[in-house]
């Protein structure tokens, strides 16, 4: 078993939501994490909220993972605060949803963007570090990476992406001794879309199983690797 005290993990989008609760799950483990998001207010009002927990440390600082050099930042600030880094959690994520007839361009472009070449970044803004510690990359994908529906042609597109290129660079790094899965939740009571979660979303995943769930990966013995983990509610919802 793989142990977690005095890990380091950088978390794109933690400053709420799946990214938060990973967050929530790590300190608990003595583990130390950066996280990312798009303002300052929400990465100082979460960093604060996380350094209340008992065990490891937070900090955080404003980052687009479209933005290379932010990512650079992100990654060479781990390293300046704990000497290393050891996890990578891609989580952050947007979600535009239209038929095709009405999908902006502007909507596409920044679905794939963040989505997709938004991990492509990230996984390369912490490679040398990644090498260096033999550590482990977590994509959040979706159960839309293999299930379509109608007026998700952008999510589909980069959730789909993202599942193919998570599995394609598990079998690159293997050699390197980075472990890479992709978790692919359906339902999880998160903000995602402009939803807020609510008193009705108790039938959903919870933003801390998916943290157990990362616990659970990462303490896994290296030498075995769920390189792919779909999870989804265990009851649909009532009627």
């Amino acid at each position: 078993m793989r142990k977690l005290e005095k890990m380091t993990t950088l978390i794109t989008g933690g400053t709420k939501g799946i990214g938060y609760g990973i967050a929530e799950a790590m300190l608990r483990e003595n583990m130390n994490v950066v996280i990312t998001g798009r303002t300052q207010d929400g990465v100082d009002a979460a960093v604060e909220s996380l350094n209340k927990i008992e065990g490891g440390e937070a900090a955080g600082l404003v980052s687009d993972v479209r933005d290379m050099a932010s990512l650079d930042r992100a990654a060479t600030l781990a390293v300046s605060k704990w000497g290393k880094l050891d996890v990578l959690i891609a989580n952050a994520g947007v979600g535009h949803f239209a038929s095709i007839e009405d999908l902006t361009h502007e909507q596409w472009h920044e679905t794939i963007d963040v989505n997709l070449t938004g991990v492509f970044n990230s996984v390369k803004a912490c490679m040398p570090e990644l090498k260096k510690s033999k550590g482990y990359i977590i994509t959040i994908a979706s159960l839309a990476g293999t299930n379509f529906f109608a007026g998700g042609s952008a999510y589909n597109a980069s959730k789909f992406g993202l599942v193919g290129f998570t599995q394609a660079i598990m079998l690159d790094l293997r050699h390197e001794g980075i472990n890479v899965s992709t978790i692919m939740p359906g339902s999880v009571a998160t903000y995602f879309n402009h939803h807020v979660p609510n008193e009705n979303d108790g039938w959903k995943i919870q933003i801390e199983d998916l943290g157990e769930l990362v616990i659970s990966l990462l303490k896994l013995d290296p030498r075995t690797l769920p390189s792919k983990v779909e999870v989804r509610p265990s009851r649909p919802p009532k009627k």
